[in-house]
């Protein structure tokens, strides 16, 4: 097959969550035998290295476009009643080439990499055309409405009105994709259920989970055992979620675990970081690395990885990055979403502050425990999730032959708000 993807940035590195699934789509494709081009509006002109990076390792060919001026676009979707997400990677360069792409080469499957780029479908002059449509896939990976709606939910006029606005005008997006396209991909059937109980029709929408490269991730040999722990956050760190994490997590535990361990360290590694990320290297033993070219030293010398989400949707890779490592992890239950876990064995769930504590008391002070814990998260990943089991049904689904993903589908009305 000829497979086009559209992604709303290109996919290489596979630094940073959306691009790590995007990217592992690509090779297991390319390496099934199958032709795979890619399109991407980029930002900026250094990126165009990462295109060609892509072809030299995957691609037959890969092409985008210069995005303009940030404002302009968002003010560009403000004024045209359009999503704010969806004007942010429209270009009209990119809709040309992606159209003369479709007319000379007549893929037999387009992706499109999260609901902002639909739009270069739904504005495409050729594919409803062309002789032989080709099958369209959409991966939203998450419901980001449902981000959209928590960002509202914890913020202040006027950003709690343009969020709202967000999510209203994306759900109703998402819900026009899930019927245009011939199939519809989430990270897990929890949000398969949580746009079905929002009103989406799933009548095309499957669940293909995020895996796990284990020859890039692994457990070190060479860990040295600390007695105050050595806590690890990874992630871009300008990303709203991610931020809101470690500002909570060291604004009302850290302080409670220098009391007990005035020599515990906590790493806020990855690019990016925000001003209020940067001032919470003012708390004793943390520091905020900023990029960095290879984040899995960092696995190396933690003892605990921790996730305190309070904003996020989806799985989180770098939990499943931590497992690979078998590294205990501490999250909220937001932070282990859509993960293969049971508490109190290959992860330790925490709800506040309290619990944060406690939990790093017991990983740190208990050996056995710690030791458990790391196993059971490496076992996880290595029964679990390996890309190439994981993405079989993806390469069914875009033959268009494909059926729903076989599994429980979880009850709309067991989804929590």
């Amino acid at each position: 097959m000829k497979v086009l993807f559209i992604s709303h940035r290109i996919p290489y590195p596979p630094n940073k969550g959306e691009k790590i699934r995007t990217y592992n789509q690509i090779r297991f494709l390319a390496d099934r035998g199958h032709t795979v081009f890619v399109a991407s509006p980029f930002e900026s002109e250094s990126e165009l290295a990462h295109f060609r990076e892509l072809e030299k390792l995957h691609c037959q060919k890969s092409f985008g476009a210069k995005l303009g001026n940030k404002p302009i676009r968002l003010l560009g979707g403000l004024l045209s009643g359009k999503a704010l997400s969806v004007a942010n990677f429209y270009n009209k360069d990119l809709q040309v080439s992606i159209d003369r792409f479709l007319s000379e080469e007549s893929p037999d499957a387009v992706i499109c990499t999260a609901s902002s780029v639909a739009e270069y479908v739904f504005r495409s002059k050729v594919i409803s055309k062309m002789a032989n449509k080709p099958t369209l896939m959409m991966d939203f990976m998450d419901l980001d409405s449902d981000k959209w709606r928590q960002y509202a939910a914890q913020s202040g006029f006027p950003m709690k009105w343009v969020y709202q606005r967000e999510a209203n005008l994306i759900l109703n997006y998402e819900k026009k994709i899930a019927e245009y396209f011939d199939a519809s991909l989430f990270v897990t059937e929890a949000e398969v259920a949580l746009f079905e109980k929002f009103g989406g029709s799933v009548d095309k929408v499957h669940a293909i989970e995020n895996g796990m490269d284990t020859d890039e991730f692994q457990p070190t040999q060479f860990k040295d055992r600390t007695e105050a722990p050595v806590c690890l956050f990874t992630g871009v760190m300008d990303y709203s979620p991610n931020i809101d994490a470690v500002v909570w997590f060291v604004e009302n535990t850290w302080s409670r675990v220098l009391e007990k361990w005035p020599d515990a360290r906590f790493f806020i590694a990855g690019m990016n970081p925000t001003e209020k990320v940067k001032a919470l290297e003012r708390y004793k033993g943390v520091t905020v690395t900023g990029f960095v070219e290879d984040i899995r030293p960092y696995f190396d010398q933690a003892t605990i990885f921790v996730a305190p989400f309070r904003i996020a949707r989806g799985v989180q890779n770098k939990v499943l990055q931590a497992f690979a490592c078998g590294l205990p992890v501490v999250a909220t239950p937001m932070g282990a979403e859509g993960i293969r876990y049971e508490d109190g064995k290959n992860i330790l769930l925490a709800n506040d502050s309290g619990d944060f504590l406690a939990r790093l008391v017991q990983l740190t002070e208990d050996k056995a425990l710690h030791e458990s814990i790391s196993i059971q998260a490496l076992e996880t990943i290595h029964q679990h999730y390996s890309w190439k089991s994981i993405l079989a049904p993806f390469e069914t689904l875009l033959s268009g032959t494909g059926q729903a993903m076989p599994g429980k589908r979880i009850n709309a009305n067991e989804v929590a708000e």
